[in-house]
């Protein structure tokens, strides 16, 4: 049996791996500097993972003072559903960036095995549609206007499908692929591709650490990969006091260095704030990025208590 699952994890993999090209456009996908409590928008095995009814709300305003920077709201729900190890999750996703909006509207399935006494293997499928709508006319006025003919208003369904792997709520590691399908948007000549949907790759791993009976320390990395663009690393490191405050520091490769802070209202109640110094030339030209979310978590047949856990 354990032969098996290995098996599926192996093919799963591979199929991950040949769909989605390593050799990494411009950055597309929304950015997250607090990735690691946002793994559903990307993972669609997370789904459920957490063992009960799960909302997520997240704002971020990038780049600030800088006309035209992307900003993104995010909106997520997931749980697990009966006792069969099935998840589901539906999250919305909204980009601005200049002149473009970009709306994703996706349903998750995800389906967990039990593949050792401390370890499960979760595997998951999303399904959506893709909204870009660029408006031309946000553009400087002065370009001829032979340049930005017509504003672009497209729809385009999403694919994605994802792994999570993780162990006696200590570890995980996820490889993910959110929409498997590249995209170009044609316009009145269909010669010219006029935006391109490229498609990323997610790898996400972390662990939790005891440092005593009140604290704990947890390092993790997320690699990032779009055809097209350098590869992109974030690595951080969150401690968390008394199981309610959390305070850590993160690195994104030769891009930004952040600070980030959490605490635990409630049982149900968590909010987080993130703070990015641009480390690029770019840096000189903004205040940095802002992003703050909230978690709210309720109980269900499968988990009748809420317990806050670190990932």
């Amino acid at each position: 049996m354990a032969r098996r699952y290995l098996t599926y994890c192996k093919v799963f993999l591979v199929l991950v791996m040949l769909s989605v090209p390593l050799a990494v456009s411009a950055q597309q996908d929304s950015q997250y500097t607090q990735y690691m409590y946002n793994t559903h928008t990307v993972n669609p095995a997370y789904a459920g993972n957490r063992g009960m009814l799960s909302l997520y709300g997240l704002y971020r305003a990038q780049w600030v003072g800088l006309e035209g920077a992307p900003t993104t709201m995010n909106f997520s729900v997931n749980s697990p559903v009966g006792k069969q190890g099935v998840g589901l999750g539906l999250s919305f996703v909204r980009d601005e960036i200049g002149p473009s909006i970009e709306n994703n509207l996706a349903v998750d399935f995800s389906y967990t095995i039990q593949t050792s006494r401390n370890t499960k293997l979760s595997f998951g499928l999303k399904g959506g549609v893709n909204n870009l709508e660029v408006d031309y006319t946000k553009l400087n006025q002065e370009a001829p206007e032979s340049v930005f003919e017509n504003n672009v208003s497209r729809f385009s369904p999403m694919i994605g499908v994802g792994a999570y792997f993780h162990g006696s709520d200590r570890w995980y590691v996820g490889l993910s692929s959110p929409n498997l399908l590249k995209t170009e948007h044609y316009g009145e000549d269909v010669q010219r591709s006029e935006v391109t949907e490229e498609i990323h790759a997610y790898l996400i791993g972390g662990y939790v650490f005891d440092l005593g009976d009140s604290a704990k320390f947890k390092p993790a990395v997320l690699v990032k990969s779009v055809t097209g663009a350098p590869l992109a690393l974030d690595l951080s490191a969150n401690f968390l006091f008394n199981e309610k405050f959390t305070l850590g520091a993160a690195y994104r490769l030769d891009a930004a260095v952040s600070a980030l802070a959490g605490f635990q209202v409630s049982d149900q109640l968590m909010i987080g704030y993130a703070y990015d110094y641009d480390t690029t030339d770019l840096g000189n030209y903004n205040s940095g990025s802002h992003e703050i979310f909230l978690r709210f978590e309720l109980k269900t047949s499968v988990r009748r208590t809420v317990n806050p856990r670190f990932f």
